[in-house]
């Protein structure tokens, strides 16, 4: 269950927000421009790096390392190959969890690591073996951390994680906190653009910031409802299961991003899949228990107990203007061919990197607003 009304109670908002959500995604645009400093200050403008990197592995815990993995693929995907190491081990914790070079990993490869924490052993570990093996090893870390001496020891270039502004709070301890991402993602776009990956000169990254520093006036707590589009968004998802239809190469790793933070923080289920392929794959939960006139059940039971069955609804998240070819029109007219509601997300125009900061605000704040009216409704 949803409290809307408390939406457009920024004190109760306020109040609700235990682990500073709120804070860490207004935040963003400051921990852009704090990051893209640290990565100044750590000489990674001054790098005269000898011709691309053979490929790009990408190895850290929780949501924000997948998210950062994500979306490195889809920036330098198309200039050299990006994998993630996914960790191992016998529970989630920083103890526990073991990372293990590819056997083709080698001195033409980049290994970048990153972590809110910075006290994993097997990220460690991974630096010790990725020097042994030649690979160039780049980190983004807390400032005092027991990874930060593992990288130094292997030769390696640390970047510090910048820290929240205004001190730390809660959601540092949460890979899944709006401020991490971008925290442990902007150093890694200035080094990928100075090995000639991506473009991301400081300048972009600066517009980036700013972009994200827009949105969160947009999307701020004191910004009622009906002209606030992560309000809206939260309020159309009370009681759905977001499918969440991506298109373009940027929102992709966005959908997947919002899906995966919603369980984290909200404790809500949500599915990603990118259009095409989200048509058939997604299909078929239009059409059965979930459709938007379901009653899987006997008509006749006592309901007075039950909370409300979950009912489809399309998040459609574009990276790229109506025009050209899209699937978008096939995605509409499927939804509402099964009389199921659909919400629209499109940026502004910009550069990708802009585009792709709107739609991760966007998303992040919609998400932090489900995870604090549930909590206050419970």
């Amino acid at each position: 269950m949803l409290d809307e009304s408390l939406l457009d109670a920024p004190e109760a908002l306020a109040r609700a927000d235990r682990r500073g959500l709120l804070r860490g995604a207004a935040e963003a645009g400051a921990r852009v421009r704090t990051a893209a400093r640290h990565a100044a200050e750590a000489g990674i403008a001054e790098l005269t790096p000898e011709g691309r990197p053979r490929a790009v592995l990408v190895a850290g815990s929780g949501t924000a390392a997948s998210g950062v993995a994500d979306l490195i693929t889809a920036l330098a995907g198309a200039s050299a190959p990006v994998a993630r190491i996914q960790p191992t081990g016998v529970a989630p914790a920083a103890g526990a969890m073991r990372w293990t070079l590819p056997g083709w990993a080698g001195s033409v490869d980049l290994l970048l690591i990153v972590t809110a924490d910075g006290s994993e052993p097997g990220l460690a570990l991974l630096a010790e073996q990725a020097y042994r093996r030649g690979c160039t090893v780049v980190a983004v870390a807390p400032r005092q951390s027991p990874l930060r001496e593992a990288v130094d020891g292997a030769h390696g270039l640390v970047v510090p994680m910048a820290s929240a502004p205004h001190g730390e709070y809660d959601a540092e301890t949460s890979a899944a906190g709006p401020g991490t991402l971008w925290a442990l993602f902007t150093p890694l776009l200035a080094l990928l653009d100075r090995v000639g990956l991506i473009t991301a000169s400081a300048e972009a990254l600066q517009s980036v910031a700013d972009r994200l520093d827009r949105t969160a006036e947009r999307c701020g707590p004191a910004i009622a409802t009906y002209s606030n589009p992560a309000k809206t968004l939260a309020a159309e998802l009370a009681g759905s299961l977001p499918l969440v239809w991506t298109e373009g190469d940027a929102a992709g790793p966005v959908g997947r991003r919002f899906a995966a933070v919603l369980a984290e923080l909200s404790g809500r289920p949500a599915l990603a899949a990118e259009l095409p392929e989200a048509l058939p794959a997604h299909g078929a939960l239009l059409a059965g228990s979930f459709a938007a006139g379901a009653d899987p059940d006997d008509f006749f039971r006592d309901r007075v107990d039950e909370s409300e069955p979950l009912h489809a609804r399309v998040v459609l998240l574009r990276d790229r203007p109506t025009g050209g070819l899209s699937a978008a029109p096939a995605a509409r007219e499927l939804a509402l061919g099964h009389d199921t509601a659909i919400s629209e997300l499109e940026p502004e125009e910009g550069s990708e990197l802009e585009t792709l900061a709107e739609l991760l605000a966007v998303t992040d704040f919609a998400a932090v607003y489900l995870a604090l009216a549930s909590t206050a409704h419970a």
